[in-house]
């Protein structure tokens, strides 16, 4: 029998997630707003991200589609989640997801050094999927 995926999405899950994006992309943190002023509107390699996406049972902070890649702004509430974020990335990588964490310190110090990390993520390409059983 196979594993039953714990993440799976929920007919009505979307439904709940959605709203809470919506809500999150109002009220975004001093980091998220100043990387969203690097990334948004195609700035960085011609490609489209989205911030607060909802992918699956997770609201990720941006997403590029087009070259499966989250980038992850990780405040102080971050190390008191440590274990539910290890488990969405794991949700997120098994989907072929690459994911990029940085600190909001580090956004807030150095985006150029921060962007010129997506740019290499971007030229990488995404995650090879990994074989299921």
């Amino acid at each position: 029998m196979p594993k039953r995926d714990p993440w799976k999405t929920a007919g009505d899950l979307w439904g709940k997630l959605k709203p809470r994006a919506r809500k999150m992309r109002l009220r975004p943190t001093p980091a998220e707003a100043l990387l969203w002023s690097r990334v948004r509107a195609n700035q960085v390699l011609g490609v489209h991200f989205r911030r607060q996406h909802t992918i699956g049972p997770a609201i990720v902070d941006f997403c590029c589609a087009a070259a499966k890649l989250v980038v992850e702004v990780d405040g102080l509430i971050h190390e008191r989640q440590s274990n539910e974020d290890r488990l969405r990335q794991n949700w997120l990588e098994a989907r072929g997801f690459r994911v990029l964490r940085f600190t909001n310190e580090r956004v807030q110090q150095d985006v150029d050094a921060v962007i010129a990390e997506i740019v290499e993520a971007l030229r990488v390409g995404p995650m090879a999927r990994p074989k299921q059983p």
